[in-house]
């Protein structure tokens, strides 16, 4: 994983507890950095059908499971999943289409309104690592992927337990 000036952050550490904060900025816009100029990037590396296979694989979970399903209001989740691989595909170093469509992620902001204590952070982390671990990718770039995605569930809880 990188900071937003590029540079190397966290390794393999479990997702952090809830008195850690998170060891990057998740709820910034993503900035191009040298890597994504050299072409040197997840994105780069596993391409944008990854993303939507990731997703897709993540909301399969998240349909079924009786404490997230209640957190989105779309009785279709397929616009959800949209914007998440989206999202995800601009802040790993592809297109800024999620961006151009509805501004800067404002993530934090964006997900005020849902309740996300401790129970649904990990609910969360448990099918977004299932997605994961579905998918076929660098044992390096899992690592990096699955901090910034326990940073990320981190950073976004709003409410105690």
């Amino acid at each position: 994983m990188t900071d937003r000036g590029g540079a190397p952050t966290g390794g393999s550490a479990p997702g952090p507890d809830a008195s850690s904060p998170p060891a990057v900025t998740v709820g910034m816009s993503p900035k191009r950095t040298a890597a994504s100029e050299r072409g040197d990037t997840l994105y780069d590396r596993v391409g944008e059908d990854w993303f939507h296979q990731l997703t897709a694989y993540f909301y399969d979970g998240v349909t079924t499971d009786p404490l997230l399903r209640p957190l989105y209001p779309e009785e279709n989740l397929e616009p959800a999943r949209q914007r998440l691989a989206l999202f995800l595909i601009q802040y790993w170093g592809g297109p800024t289409t999620y961006s151009e469509r509805r501004g800067h992620p404002r993530l934090r902001a964006r997900h005020m309104p849902f309740p996300i204590g401790i129970e649904e952070r990990d609910a969360w982390l448990t099918h977004m690592n299932a997605a994961v671990d579905r998918m076929d990718m660098a044992s390096e770039d899992r690592q990096t992927l699955n901090r910034y995605l326990a940073d990320a569930a981190h950073f976004l809880m709003n409410r105690p337990g």
